[in-house]
């Protein structure tokens, strides 16, 4: 990471607030966006969980599409978690929608179901060490498919839950939602202090 400075949370809706408390536990400065120019000076960016649809028209107000992709051609990480992953897919289904199509990958929106069937889970992740994760989805999407230039980090249930494409990571669950920071470090470059 870029010594000290902030990673931003995009903050129009969504758990924003929950990804600034996992950031400052991780050991870095959180900073919410809601304006383009909150995106200057920023060492990553977040697209929280929330709603993609609601997400999606704020996006549309103004050239945040256009803002994002430099940012992301500009090299520096990003992390879609949930709604944010469904943002960042090139095709999003169930129904379609546009997205900003900078993780080579088909979403589906609500893949498991509804508000009423979200779930917990438990994972070891390699690259995370020998420690379980747990995995908490909410309304979660499902990655259907991801092409050649996007690596699977974590499966579950026979889906992708978090995949990398560059410095571009999206994952399916909310990792914000528990105590455990290591997405966001490793994201991130960050070492918990």
């Amino acid at each position: 990471m870029r010594d000290r400075q902030p990673i931003g949370i995009l903050s129009f809706q969504g758990d924003f607030a929950a990804h600034a408390e996992a950031l400052r536990r991780a050991g870095a400065t959180p900073r919410f966006v809601r304006h383009m120019a909150d995106l200057t000076d920023l060492a990553g960016l977040i697209l929280p969980g929330g709603e993609s649809t609601t997400m999606l028209r704020f996006l549309q107000a103004e050239p945040w599409f256009a803002a994002i992709r430099e940012f992301a051609a500009a090299g520096r990480p990003l992390l879609g978690t949930c709604a944010g992953a469904i943002l960042l897919a090139r095709v999003v289904t169930q129904p379609a929608q546009p997205s900003l199509g900078l993780v080579d990958m088909t979403v589906r929106r609500n893949g498991y179901g509804r508000q009423v069937d979200s779930f917990t889970a438990t994972l070891t992740i390699p690259r995370l060490g020998p420690d379980p994760l747990e995995l908490v989805f909410i309304r979660a999407p499902i990655i259907e498919s991801v092409g050649p230039s996007v690596e699977v980090l974590a499966t579950w249930g026979g889906h992708p839950v978090w995949v990398r494409q560059g410095q571009i990571f999206a994952a399916t669950f909310h990792p914000e939602m528990t105590d455990d920071t290591r997405i966001h470090q490793f994201v991130f470059g960050l070492n918990r202090p």
